[in-house]
């Protein structure tokens, strides 16, 4: 592979949903192509569907091996599957024929980057409900590749210009979110924070860690988690040399994450990490899962299905994916 113009695996998402646009959108940008060689995952009908509905003359580079590829701007590079067809996936609509699509295209990203085929994968957005009723049981990407890879450690890293949160649990509910509050996963979950920032370039991480409880826990009042589960697990990454915060309160940390105490946040379960990604970068954050043996970034949004097909989406997301993706695959080759 060419470190300086790294090989990136594209899936497109659901096909019923915006992935299809909002790929277009992002490998609009000849610029793009400066920096990485974009190899879209997915269907050429659905492709040219979507170019339709942006208005958009699309030249589709037919891609068989991806080493032949010309990757040039002006075109788009794509792996045809031959998968899904418009017919079979119309837009905003929950099908299996769009549930089993979307997770394939991930399977074949996946298996190309496990192979050293392509230098990391790139995710559009899936639905949760279309790929259950094709018969797909994952609660997400993170859960999906993770299995794929067979992966034991991986958490998910909401990264943004301002933000950073990587996640102790994610799509699972409160009450078991909770449970999952232990010192192993917790030091666990510090050590990914940590190797997620200095794979995007920061020396020496700075890490806060949320309480789980209000005022994280105000010195007992409100809970134990903190004394009992959290502590354990800073003190560990302490006496390992990490830069870790005592649990912090949840309503206050990120604040001071945002005005720059700190590089990044480890917060306890998915909404308390969400709430503020979502508020400060709703179309420019980006998702990475961490721990993974492969490079894999993804847009921080869902499928959209209500303005699908309207050409009204926004590719912010979907670009700076990429760019983080081509961020991670030049330090992994300078670690190397």
């Amino acid at each position: 592979m060419m470190p300086d113009r790294p090989l990136l695996a594209i899936t497109i998402g659901d096909p019923a949903g915006i992935g299809p646009e909002i790929t277009l959108g992002a490998l609009a940008d000849s610029e793009l192509f400066a920096r990485c060689r974009p190899l879209v995952i997915g269907d050429t009908r659905i492709m040219e569907r979507a170019a339709g509905w942006l208005g958009l003359e699309s030249v589709f580079e037919i891609v068989e091996r991806p080493a032949d590829g010309q990757y040039t701007p002006g075109t788009v590079p794509i792996l045809d599957l031959g998968i899904a067809t418009p017919e079979d996936c119309p837009p905003g609509e929950v099908t299996p024929a769009a549930g089993n699509a979307a997770v394939r295209y991930v399977f074949k990203a996946c298996d190309l980057a496990m192979d050293g085929v392509v230098d990391g994968i790139v995710t559009g957005p899936i639905n949760k409900a279309s790929i259950n009723a094709a018969g797909h049981h994952y609660a997400g990407h993170t859960e999906l590749l993770a299995e794929r890879t067979s992966a034991d450690r991986v958490s998910m890293l909401l990264t943004s210009e301002r933000l950073k949160v990587v996640h102790v649990s994610t799509h699972v509910g409160l009450e078991e979110a909770i449970q999952r509050v232990t010192p192993a996963r917790v030091r666990e979950v510090i050590g990914l924070a940590d190797e997620s920032c200095r794979a995007l370039g920061v020396e020496r991480p700075r890490i806060a860690v949320a309480g789980l409880n209000p005022h994280a826990s105000e010195g007992g009042l409100f809970g134990n988690q903190e004394a009992e589960q959290i502590q354990p697990a800073i003190d560990q990454a302490r006496e390992d040399g990490l830069d870790v915060s005592d649990p912090q309160p949840p309503d206050t940390v990120f604040l001071r994450a945002v005005q720059g105490y700190y590089d990044i946040v480890v917060a306890m379960y998915h909404d308390q990490g969400h709430i503020p990604m979502k508020l400060l970068a709703f179309d420019s954050g980006v998702n990475v899962s961490i721990g993974l043996p492969i490079i894999r970034t993804s847009v921080d949004h869902g499928t959209a299905f209500d303005i699908a097909g309207s050409g009204k989406a926004n590719s912010s997301s979907m670009t700076e994916a990429i760019n983080v993706a081509i961020q991670m695959t030049h330090a992994s080759a300078t670690s190397a």
